[in-house]
């Protein structure tokens, strides 16, 4: 009887893990109003993340191994949605510290949303890189699974891109993305929480 609630447990958790969160499409180019910081002529990947999802942690984690591989090429945002109705203060938890800590990344608060509704974003982990010119190059998570660290292909894309970025004129990689919805409020995100 232990012997089928464990593996039952074990596969309910494995589902879990490797079922993507749900994604749209991100503009094609970098939008006007996004009020975001942007230098022309440089890459610049966007994360849209809530800050008390346990996935984002290792979204989180590859995006400092993205940075360190990156050797400064490499402008990088991560915006901590704060949905409608939620405290002063609420998106300031130990992955706001987190990525604040990685070099080269700025961190900021989307107040309601509309900056991750801008860019289609519903999931947290939600990666998009536009390119120097402003295009979007690639779209989706940088983990192999929720919560999941290590190599994965979603961070092989973006590096890849980078390394053809000189003057390549490829298309759109994609990737899931694993992770929380991003306009989860707390009491929801402690019910969804495995």
């Amino acid at each position: 009887m232990w012997l089928v609630v464990v593996t039952g447990g074990m596969a309910l958790l494995a589902r879990h893990s490797l079922t993507p969160g749900a994604s749209r499409g991100a503009p094609e180019a970098w939008p006007a109003s996004a009020r975001l910081p942007r230098v022309e002529g440089r890459p610049l990947l966007l994360m849209l993340a809530h800050p008390h999802c346990p996935c984002t942690r290792a979204s989180l984690g590859e995006l400092e191994v993205l940075m360190a591989h990156a050797g400064g090429r490499l402008d990088a945002v991560v915006l901590f949605v704060a949905p409608p109705g939620t405290p002063r203060d609420w998106t300031r938890s130990p992955l706001w510290r987190s990525a604040t800590a990685i070099p080269g990344v700025t961190v900021l608060e989307d107040v309601g949303g509309e900056r991750a509704r801008l860019f289609g974003a519903v999931t947290s982990g939600q990666s998009l890189l536009y390119d120097a010119a402003g295009r979007l190059r690639f779209q989706g998570g940088m983990t192999l699974a929720r919560g999941h660290r290590g190599d994965n292909p979603g961070r092989s894309a973006v590096e890849a891109l980078l390394r053809e970025e000189a003057g390549g004129t490829g298309g759109l990689s994609e990737n899931a993305v694993y992770g929380c919805a991003l306009e989860d409020s707390p009491e929801a995100r402690a019910q969804n929480t495995p």
